[in-house]
């Protein structure tokens, strides 16, 4: 067995095909077919279905989830040996929320990359349970979201707190009032975020606790897309705080305080429990963990 058999069953997991499998790799399909082959008859088992689409076998799926771990070992010995050698250097796979990732990170990356230009940093954008999620099975080194689920294969760390707000359209009814009452908006038309992010579940359970079920117009995917419809007056909608200071400063959105939604919730990093963490990830962290929560609160 060697780790360019077990990198070509990953891909044919991921690819279900010998074909797209060899293309990505380099490989001729003949040269593909026979590393599979080498391993089959090598642990004695059959590791992949032939049908179309090509689907891993029970043993298959075994086999990958160990091979996964062995290429992983593999990327940490090489960083590992790499750090020894040179400056933080590397690439950071970074998950956050659409509204995190507008507000904070360009002050929070430009001042990163400027202090360390080696370092490359790709963002992805996603909710918070699919940020943790992926974090844990190592798809993402790092996340930054909301803290509200606990996952004992995952350390978190809390960076600044975060509150949701209900806002509506300068022309709305509610827009002359500073404060109101959840009760008060049970007939009161939303445009609400999807239901698995973390502002939804947080006004779901709100909601929910005092027996109030508001007409939904429209659910969408994001606070940028949110804050769109709310401008347009087309429903109130509950969402970040930190994501609504431009409209706020510019006077798009009204912010009308509801007392039952004045609870704080920590927004942090996520990493994976026992990582090994490369001289680049610990020069992210610590800076990042290092910093002011005005870093976090700018108005920009």
């Amino acid at each position: 067995m060697n780790i360019n058999q077990l990198e070509t069953l990953v891909t044919i997991s991921k690819t279900m095909s010998f074909r797209k499998a060899g293309e990505l790799l380099n490989l001729t399909q003949p040269a593909v077919s026979a590393q599979i082959k080498s391993l089959e008859e090598e642990f004695r088992t059959v590791l992949v279905d032939r049908n179309q689409p090509v689907t891993l076998t029970d043993s298959g799926k075994i086999f990958l989830e160990h091979a996964e771990r062995i290429l992983q070992t593999v990327e940490d010995l090489k960083q590992k040996l790499d750090d020894l050698n040179h400056t933080p250097q590397g690439h950071i796979q970074l998950g956050t929320t659409t509204s995190i990732a507008m507000q904070i990170l360009p002050r929070v990356l430009s001042y990163f990359q400027n202090q360390y230009p080696l370092i490359k940093t790709t963002i992805h954008s996603m909710t918070s349970s699919q940020i943790m999620a992926s974090v844990e099975s190592g798809a993402l080194d790092v996340g930054i979201g909301y803290l509200f689920d606990k996952h004992p294969g995952l350390d978190t760390s809390i960076l600044y707190y975060d509150t949701f707000e209900l806002v509506v359209s300068p022309k709305h009814p509610l827009a002359d009032l500073r404060h109101t009452t959840v009760d008060k908006l049970k007939d009161i038309p939303f445009i609400m975020l999807s239901p698995e992010t973390a502002g939804r579940r947080f006004t779901d359970q709100v909601f929910h606790n005092y027996k109030i079920e508001p007409p939904i117009v429209m659910e969408l995917s994001s606070s940028e897309e949110v804050k769109r419809m709310v401008e347009l007056n087309l429903g109130a909608a509950i969402i970040s705080k930190l994501s609504i200071a431009g409209e706020l400063r510019l006077g798009t959105l009204k912010m009308i305080q509801v007392n039952e939604l004045e609870l704080t919730h920590p927004i942090g990093v996520i990493t994976k429990a026992g990582k090994y963490t490369s001289s680049a990830m610990q020069q992210f962290l610590s800076d990042l963990k290092g910093m002011p929560e005005s870093n976090f609160h700018g108005s920009e």
